[in-house]
């Protein structure tokens, strides 16, 4: 086993936790002002990668120990005709609907949307202020110093 998937194997459960995100669709990447956030339960999401790509479905469970999440409606068949849910990786999910029950999820998703429209103010006012291009100065070495002092005596 190489290093790093040691590491994801053994890592503690607050850090798993993390490794749990999933991106953002387009629509609320810009209105969240966040590429990626952890998938929680009740969370609708598009699977982009794999034999169900471009399905979707609401997240039935999570399973912190083994970073897998189950989709409702992507089930696989049994070899006794059971129907199981089939578990997937969260790196191949698009979150699509947020689910906002949680009162700590509500407050970092509106602490990033405010960050994001300061950031896209000041980034208009930069603008604003660079189109008066100033001049690059001339650099100055040893060598040159040298011949302005020969030059003046």
């Amino acid at each position: 086993m190489r290093k790093q998937r040691k590491y994801r194997y053994n890592a503690p459960l607050h850090i798993k936790q993390k490794m749990l995100s999933a991106h953002l669709s387009k629509e609320l990447r810009i209105k969240y002002g966040t590429r990626n956030i952890p998938v929680r339960k009740g969370d609708t999401v598009k699977v982009s990668r794999g034999q169900f790509k471009k399905k979707q479905g609401k997240v039935e469970r999570v399973i912190l120990k083994q970073e897998r999440v189950f989709v409702a409606g992507i089930e696989t068949i049994k070899r006794d005709g059971s129907k199981v849910l089939f578990p997937l990786s969260p790196s191949n999910l698009i979150i699509i609907e947020v689910e906002m029950s949680d009162k700590r999820r509500k407050e970092k998703l509106e602490k990033g949307k405010n960050f994001a429209s300061q950031s896209k103010g000041m980034k208009q006012q930069n603008a604003g202020h660079q189109q008066a291009k100033a001049v690059p100065a001339k650099s100055i070495s040893a060598s040159s110093m040298k011949e302005e002092k020969r030059v003046k005596k």
